[in-house]
């Protein structure tokens, strides 16, 4: 399996797996800046990874991850009608 490297040098292999991916950004952006990072700091990061994929891979990727957006978002919805309708 294929696997591309963050700004640090940590591997990351391709699997498919958007939450590995969104698991290592989370550790080599925000943990290592001390939960100090900025916007500009995980944009950076992000497109370093994205630069490294093919045009396949990006669209796999953006298709797991919209799909991963669409199910939170759902589910944040969701539980905001369910808190409204337990205040009622």
């Amino acid at each position: 399996m294929r696997a591309i490297k963050t700004s640090t040098g940590v591997e990351i292999t391709l699997d498919g797996d958007l939450l590995a991916v969104v698991e290592t950004l989370f550790q080599e952006v925000t943990v290592r800046h001390e939960l100090e990072r900025t916007f500009e700091d995980m944009m950076r990061e992000i497109r370093h990874l994205a630069e490294q994929l093919t045009p396949e891979e990006l669209r796999a990727y953006l298709i797991e991850s919209v799909f991963l957006n669409t199910v939170t978002y759902e589910n944040e919805r969701l539980g905001a009608l369910m808190r409204k309708l337990g205040d009622e």
